[in-house]
């Protein structure tokens, strides 16, 4: 049974993370299961991804695997059951005693230098350069586990790189939309049925009652922004949600403000978030004071609320000075800006549609290494609630196109690599259907030339899909998460369903094509494939080098190489 099923993939996982004990909480999104982890170095990176059910692992703010759209939502229910369960009667982890081989911070005794390429060549002899690297660098990876410890070694300097103040702030801005997008997927394709049953003329005494379910949640949509905004940043999310349903009241429509009368929705989510980040603001004021940290602050910035009078007077005073900052002003603002968003973001596919695809198709994977691509989710809802879809979707789902495409080339060239292959074939599925790590982090990225050939398939696939967006084939979606294969049922524009699928279609075509010959014919450099054309059966120690053509193999190193922190791509 399916529940079995289910029950035995949970049961699978969850000794492999430390245990029930281990996990700090529990979570899962559109592709995850995602765990926060007392102790790392009781994860079991290697088991867990050879488990059928694991498509891969990657780690951010939270352990992550992938277990792919649909199996997610029935494997967590199940594993939250199993460490509820065990809870009562497991004994708390114990850590490991030696240095983890496959944790983040396994590593080298302090007293054992990690090896060189020096100490690992015999005298006399050079190692032979990395794929892509200079000389005197260690070789490239031949097997899938030497990939993954150096895409994983990519991500943790990323990772480093990407916590700063601003990224941070996006992500947290990123984690209030996260939640709405089941939401959006299933009104999405609500939508699209009831369209089709409209153009079809089928079932007219239904279609009013599909249009209502489909228009039901983006009509409040503003509502639930503000409660997980509150929510995210420390308020009271009610609170939140109180001041963002100002914003959707038809009885708004009576108020005059900046010599206009405003609408319902004007402003939308944008107008949502920054109502209710005011009220989290306000709420901590009344509770803490202005300036609760500062010593030398004048007295009435240390005034707040009395204990015995809070719960009357913070929601009162929250609700009030919000809702009248958000009336008269935030409204207005916000929807001007959304106004100004939809506006450009039309303007610039209808005369710049198949320059601009390009661009954004093939930067879209370094946005995402640099954090900056959870900026584009206030964006995307922002134009789903204003237009019914986001013509910004499709064009960046192309990106994985290329990376699908790239790996079919890395699979055909590598012919003897029996780990790169296998790999690629456990990972390709789920990179049809929109979830992509494994292949960047696992094969493209670290191989160097493939990362970048692949960026050039998605700058292809995105440039065909915004040439049709120019010419007045619009192709949108009607939600944001899915991507691949799954945003077929999703694609939305201004023409028919069948005419914007086939648009959709053939850019993931396109994006597939020119990644593998991309990939095929430039991707490897003639000492890049010497170095990995090789059955990788008998497994050599990550950072060992290959020796130069004519010397004799060099010794093995002593002391055991270190395996660096695995993160994930923020998404």
């Amino acid at each position: 049974m399916p529940e079995d099923k289910n029950r035995a993939t949970a049961a699978a996982i969850l000794p492999l993370v430390g245990g029930a004990r281990n996990l700090t909480s529990i979570a899962h999104c559109m592709t995850r299961l995602r765990l926060g982890i007392q102790d790392r170095s009781l994860v079991q990176d290697e088991a867990l991804k050879a488990l059928p059910a694991v498509l891969g692992v990657v780690e951010d703010d939270t352990y992550q695997i992938v277990l792919g759209p649909g199996t997610v939502a029935r494997v967590t229910p199940e594993f939250e059951r199993l460490a509820e369960q065990s809870r009562s009667t497991e004994p708390p982890p114990e850590p490991k005693a030696a240095a983890p081989t496959t944790g983040p911070r396994a590593a080298t005794p302090p007293s054992a230098p990690e090896p060189t390429p020096e100490a690992t060549a015999p005298p006399g002899t050079a190692a032979t350069p990395r794929a892509g690297a200079q000389p005197g660098t260690t070789a490239g990876p031949a097997t899938a586990e030497e990939l993954a410890a150096q895409g994983a070694a990519l991500k943790a300097r990323q990772k480093s790189r990407n916590a700063t103040p601003v990224k941070l702030f996006l992500r947290r801005i990123a984690n209030i939309f996260v939640p709405l997008i089941p939401a959006l997927i299933g009104c999405g394709i609500v939508a699209g049925i009831n369209g089709l049953l409209t153009n079809l003329g089928w079932l007219p005494s239904v279609v009013p009652a599909l249009a209502a379910i489909a228009s039901g949640f983006m009509s409040l949509i503003a509502v639930f922004v503000g409660y997980n905004t509150a929510k995210e940043f420390g308020g009271t999310p009610i609170l939140g949600g109180a001041v963002a349903a100002i914003i959707v009241f038809p009885g708004i429509s009576h108020v005059t403000a900046f010599g206009q009368k405003l609408a319902p929705g004007q402003g939308g989510v944008l107008g949502a978030l920054a109502a209710a980040l005011l009220a989290v603001r306000v709420e901590k004021w009344c509770r803490n004071g202005v300036f609760p940290n500062r010593a030398h602050a004048r007295a009435w910035g240390r005034v707040r609320v009395p204990e015995a009078l809070d719960v009357l007077l913070t929601p009162t005073l929250t609700v009030l000075v919000t809702g009248l900052v958000t009336i008269f002003g935030l409204m207005f603002v916000a929807g001007e800006v959304s106004t100004a968003i939809g506006a450009f973001a039309g303007w610039l596919l209808a005369h710049g549609g198949a320059f601009a695809g390009f661009i954004l198709g093939g930067l879209f994977l370094p946005l995402v290494m640099l954090g900056l691509h959870q900026a584009l989710i206030p964006i995307h809802t922002t134009l789903i609630e204003q237009q019914g879809y986001t013509v910004l979707l499709p064009i960046l789902a192309m990106a994985g196109a290329g990376q699908v495409g790239a790996a079919i080339a890395v699979y055909l060239r590598l012919p003897r690599n029996r780990s790169i292959r296998t790999t690629i074939k456990s990972a390709l599925p789920a990179g049809f259907l929109g979830v992509g790590e494994p292949l960047i982090y696992g094969v493209s990225l670290p191989l160097g030339r493939p990362f970048i050939t692949a960026c050039l398939g998605g700058a292809f696939g995105g440039g065909f899909v915004g040439l049709f967006n120019q010419l007045g084939d619009t192709v949108g979606s009607t939600a944001i998460g899915p991507s691949g294969w799954a945003l077929f049922p999703l694609v939305k524009g201004n023409q028919s369903f069948t005419t914007t699928l086939v648009v959709y279609a053939l850019g993931l075509a396109v994006g597939y094509l020119t990644g593998f010959l991309a990939t095929y014919f430039f991707g490897f450099s003639r000492q890049m494939r010497t170095d990995l054309n090789h059955d990788s059966d008998s497994p050599r120690s990550p950072g060992t080098t290959t020796p130069a053509a004519g010397t004799p193999p060099a010794p093995a190193a002593s002391g055991t190489p270190t395996h660096p922190e695995g993160v994930r791509i923020p998404g």
